[in-house]
């Protein structure tokens, strides 16, 4: 059975060459996302904003991110960004403006 990663918060990622990026992710994904730093994969992760809303554009981005990927396990070696389309980028810049991150 295929896993559904329900999103529920924003982090922002600091990445090994110290360029940032925002995430919509969940305490899973974000708990990988802690592991990755501890092992240098990247510089670090913060939490901007827990229990946001789920939103069409959250449910667009799930969608997305599911169909698209499979949450690291703890065994991983290296960080797995995930890389985004022109749409998905737009998704998620409507998600930090409905949490006025952005």
């Amino acid at each position: 059975m295929a896993q559904h990663e329900v999103l529920d918060l924003i982090e922002e990622i600091t990445r090994e060459d110290g360029s940032t990026y925002f995430e919509i992710g969940n305490m899973v994904q974000n708990g990988r996302a802690e592991l990755a730093a501890e092992r240098g994969f990247i510089q670090e992760v913060r939490i901007l904003q827990l229990n946001i809303p789920h939103s069409q554009n959250v449910a667009k981005y799930e969608d997305y991110v599911n169909e698209h990927y499979v949450m690291q396990d703890e065994s991983m070696d290296h960080w797995d960004e995930w890389k985004k389309t022109e749409e998905a980028e737009e998704v998620v810049r409507n998600i930090l403006k409905e949490n006025h991150i952005a």
